[in-house]
């Protein structure tokens, strides 16, 4: 699998490992220690992180998913790069998708922390067994 780094459209999840890319919590420690999840568990779950370019991750810093979500679409709408190189909605479609995001990101304005995990641990689960049948 090929898949690109989070919201990357040239380098991939393999170079970020090799090379040195950012681990990127899609919903910021910081933002979810204000929002009351402030045990380390709580914030560093497996199904809270992506493999991001370094500028991409300084990038977002410390927002919270409903503002840097509704920037990439504006993003792609009015082509004015803030975030990576994505700048149509089909590939950032694409790129949730080798990522295992929900693409339900998209249209929720107040995405619930938990139930987030929920999905993209579904997600992943599916990803990883497609894998595994791929050997």
């Amino acid at each position: 699998m090929k898949d690109k780094g989070f919201l990357s459209k040239d380098i991939t999840v393999e170079d970020l490992i090799s090379i040195k890319g950012d681990v990127h919590h899609i919903f910021p420690k910081d933002y979810l220690k204000k929002s009351g999840f402030s045990d380390r568990k709580d914030y560093n779950q497996i199904a809270n992180y992506v493999m991001a370019q370094s500028e991409i991750n300084l990038a977002i810093g410390n927002k919270p998913p409903k503002e840097y979500i509704k920037e990439l679409i504006s993003q792609c709408n009015t082509k004015n790069l803030k975030y990576g190189g994505i700048n149509n909605l089909d590939d950032l479609v694409e790129n949730f998708k080798m990522h295992c995001i929900p693409i339900t990101i998209l249209e929720n304005n107040d995405i619930d922390y938990l139930n987030f995990l929920q999905e993209r641990r579904k997600l992943m689960a599916q990803k990883i067994r497609k894998y595994f049948e791929m050997l």
